[in-house]
């Protein structure tokens, strides 16, 4: 068994980073995101998705809050934070992190996407759009090509909000 797993992750070039489900706790104890400002509570009306399970939202169904996030941990030129949603209930954090949600990927019309890549130093060094390509194939395109890329960030392309992190293993 143990071959198998380290085979497995010798064969994974990313890892889908969400926001911690921890995260998510104490943002809905305080309320408040971490720029002190006051989460907002809404009837879903679009589809997100939640930043926590990466699932996408049932318009008119789900509660979701609605906050500032920075998904950066150098405060320089290319942080950028910005409006993100989670489920109000509890969920459980994204688990197939060694491919792009489903969910997502499928639904390149609700979802446009743009990959944003950043060095050790958290400077900006490219930014495609998916467009119609399959995403996890060219996550790993990407990683191959530019060795350079310690991470990118999955954004919407037209609200340009954060998706998730992925990360190079």
């Amino acid at each position: 068994m143990a071959d198998l797993c380290s085979k497995q992750n010798y064969m994974n070039t990313f890892k889908i980073i969400p926001l911690s489900r921890s995260f998510a706790t104490k943002l809905k104890k305080n309320m408040v995101d971490d720029f002190g400002n006051q989460v907002i509570e809404q009837l879903a009306t679009g589809l997100g998705p939640c930043r926590v399970s990466l699932k996408p939202f049932i318009k008119g169904v789900d509660i979701r809050l609605l906050f500032k996030h920075s998904p950066f941990e150098i405060n320089n030129a290319f942080n950028q934070p910005g409006p993100v949603f989670i489920q109000k209930e509890d969920v459980d954090e994204y688990s197939d992190v060694y491919r792009f949600p489903p969910e997502i990927k499928a639904d390149k019309k609700s979802f446009p996407l743009t990959l944003i890549g950043y060095n050790q130093q958290q400077m900006m060094v490219l930014t495609v759009t998916v467009g119609n390509k399959d995403v996890d194939v060219l996550i790993k395109k990407l990683f191959a090509k530019y060795p350079n890329v310690a991470y990118l960030h999955a954004r919407n392309a037209e609200a340009s909000c954060f998706i998730c992190k992925i990360q190079r293993i």
